[in-house]
């Protein structure tokens, strides 16, 4: 059995992540780390309390096997965009770099369709630079994740989200052959390809869309 790490399981995705990861058979320890505590049992399950000001002083117990990040902000949340930085590349980064340090094998991240480290676009770029420092860290795998509208239902208020939601509900009918990949997916999917592609470790570096994520999710 393995140990597995979790950052963001306060999160959209980390919350379906965490709830598959402590119901999984594969894990026998689940450490997840967060600024505040959250109102979960469970005899598999550990919290860290830290946040990228004081992750390094917390190194010694962000110790797995596989590594799921799926941290990350929205301007309307952290309109500066130094410390939208910080939450979306810095900390996912360093997270990566601790734990591979202590012996971790697997890191899955996810970022989003169309990142790119050359991009004009501040979010893309921030998202293709992330996905660039984490691959230079040199897991023995990395899975990257690139989903675009993500759909399902948040325990926080976004009214203009769940129209984006709607809209994406039927623009995925259209959306098909190369452009797939624009095609919205829920929370609970993306979970569950993260922790399959978890287990399928063919590739030194692997990289999933929509279809991809969609077929790991089965």
């Amino acid at each position: 059995m393995k140990k597995a790490i979790l950052f963001g399981a306060s999160g959209f995705v980390g919350g379906y992540l965490l709830n598959d990861l402590l119901q999984s058979d594969i894990y026998e320890e689940v450490t997840i780390v967060l600024r505040k505590p959250l109102n979960v049992q469970h005899p598999k399950l550990k919290m860290v309390l830290a946040d990228y000001q004081n992750l390094a002083q917390n190194k010694e117990y962000l110790v797995g096997d596989d590594v799921f990040i799926a941290l990350g902000t929205t301007k309307k949340k952290t309109p500066d965009e130094k410390e939208y930085y910080q939450i979306d590349h810095d900390y996912p980064v360093l997270a990566a770099q601790l734990t591979k340090e202590n012996g971790a094998k697997n890191v899955s991240l996810v970022s989003a369709v169309g990142a790119n480290a050359k991009s004009s676009i501040f979010y893309v770029r921030t998202k293709g630079e992330t996905e660039r420092d984490v691959i230079a860290i040199d897991f023995e795998h990395t899975q990257i994740f690139r989903p675009s509208m993500i759909m399902g239902s948040r325990a926080e208020s976004r009214p203009l989200e769940k129209v984006f939601i709607k809209i994406f509900s039927i623009v995925n009918l259209l959306l098909i052959g190369s452009l797939n990949k624009y095609k919205g997916i829920t929370a609970k999917n993306i979970a569950k390809a993260m922790i399959k592609a978890a287990q399928q470790t063919n590739e030194k570096i692997k990289i999933l869309h929509w279809e991809e994520m969609i077929d790991s999710s089965k």
